[in-house]
């Protein structure tokens, strides 16, 4: 597929350098919108704006919805008012937020003074709502049916309006604007009556979210429920809009990435990576590094304190990098896991005890494996192989026995603070590996040094 869209690209590209209008817009009639905006994407600024009035009405609203922020705008600012007019009647309402939102003051101005009234005031409807709400990310426009409706009065209804419609397959019956049920087309289309009332046709018991559910519950929501599109209502249970399920994907990738970027100790990031700039970059990363440098001052105190310990054992300095590794690597793994379960909605802070035993359990399993290897490693190659007369057996074994306390308490630390992060409201992808590394580093040299001042007695 990537090999015949580059193949169409370069067609494409060849053909606006020889001025072959008329057959690159039948080329791009045949293009996914999708596509569209890739290849606008990859193409000069000044000549984006003359391929995009190739397309037709229609195919240039849904490519229009595709592209980046830079694009839209640059076309914005390249459009007449009768063109920018022309694109706004064919968006949907949450597009056109989306837009909205995305857009500087000046460009906004000029946006809504060309939408219509019923517009205006969806789109002024939908910014009210908190960022990364249900509410901010629906879209009002979706088919509303009355329970005393027959199925002949019903279908006709979705005939008339479903053309404005982002969808037609679930419709929701309404009374009093309040929501009572839901009723597919299937269901219509496939009853045995056309007299029979909606009343008698429709799903009474319906998940819904409000206008407050946070995105990505209502992503969870569609994962879970495998939904095509979710009712959201008011505090009264009234019907206000619906999220569908391609909203629910750009959420459900949003909130993929912002986790990710968390973990690997960087601020989230609402750019692409080729379009951040440097300077971009540079303040999403910087902060963590800071704080992260600042506490690697908590395990040279602990070096520091152990100086004579070192001094006295001068072998024990070697295995302090693998203690480390070993420690922020098991930590990782089981934050990593409940971050995942966490964002799944498979784990709540009331299976903290659950948690604890189950990472317990594997702790003492890993331990015990690494531990062993460990302890042939040791020996065999650095005593045997490498010749280091320094390394004892006692020297040996308070290795192990520090790899495997190591291990232990990473794996809890790693699965602890997750579930308490979620507990007090925050981000559980805060405390992803970066974090973890730092604390687990200071507990494994604590550990490992007591164990040496206890074992070799120095």
């Amino acid at each position: 597929m990537t090999e015949r869209f580059e193949i169409v690209e370069k067609t494409l590209i060849k053909m606006l350098e020889e001025k072959k209008y008329s057959t690159a817009r039948d080329v791009l009639g045949t293009l996914n919108p999708a596509d569209i905006a890739a290849f606008f994407s990859s193409l000069e600024e000044q000549k984006i704006p003359l391929l995009f009035r190739l397309l037709p009405k229609e195919l240039a609203a849904e490519s229009f919805v595709e592209m980046d922020v830079d694009a839209q705008e640059l076309l914005i600012r390249s459009f007449s008012d009768n063109e920018l007019k022309e694109i706004i009647d064919e968006l949907y309402v949450d597009d056109a937020a989306d837009l909205v939102e995305e857009m500087p003051a000046n460009v906004v101005k000029r946006i809504l003074r060309q939408a219509d009234p019923e517009m205006r005031r969806s789109i002024n409807q939908i910014l009210r709502y908190p960022e990364n709400s249900a509410g901010s990310i629906m879209t009002t426009e979706y088919v509303s049916l009355r329970p005393d409706m027959t199925v002949e009065e019903a279908i006709l209804r979705i005939r008339r309006q479903g053309v404005d419609k982002e969808t037609i397959y679930t419709c929701y019956v309404t009374e009093g604007r309040k929501l009572i049920g839901l009723v597919t087309v299937k269901d219509l289309l496939l009853a045995p009556d056309d007299e029979m009332p909606i009343r008698e046709l429709m799903i009474e018991n319906i998940i819904s979210v409000t206008t407050h559910t946070d995105q990505e519950e209502v992503g969870q929501m569609f994962r879970k429920y495998d939904f095509l599109a979710l009712p959201v209502v008011d505090g009264e249970n009234r019907m206000v809009g619906i999220v569908t399920f391609d909203d629910a994907m750009d959420v459900m990738e949003e909130e993929a990435t912002e986790d990710i970027e968390m973990m690997g100790g960087m601020l989230p990031s609402e750019k692409t990576y080729l379009k951040s700039t440097v300077w971009e970059l540079f303040k999403n990363r910087i902060p963590w590094l800071m704080l992260l440098m600042v506490s690697a001052t908590f395990t040279g105190m602990i070096i520091t304190g152990f100086e004579d310990s070192l001094a006295a054992q001068v072998a024990l300095t070697a295995f302090i990098p693998m203690l480390m590794g070993t420690g922020g690597n098991s930590g990782s793994q089981s934050s990593v896991t409940v971050i995942r379960a966490l964002s799944l909605g498979e784990l709540r802070f009331a299976d903290l005890p659950r948690v604890m035993w189950k990472e317990i359990r594997t702790a003492v399993l890993c331990g015990l494996a690494l531990a062993v290897v460990c302890f042939g490693k040791i020996w065999l190659v650095d005593r045997l192989l490498l010749g280091n007369e320094d390394i004892t057996l006692m020297i040996d074994a308070v290795v192990c026995i520090a790899l495997f306390i190591t291990v232990l308490l990473a794996k809890i630390v790693g699965a602890v603070l997750p579930l308490g992060a979620k507990a007090l409201k925050l981000d559980p992808a805060v405390m992803a590996s970066p974090f973890i590394t730092s604390i687990v580093d200071a507990v494994s040299l604590l550990v490992y040094f007591l164990a040496a001042k206890m074992l070799l007695n120095i």
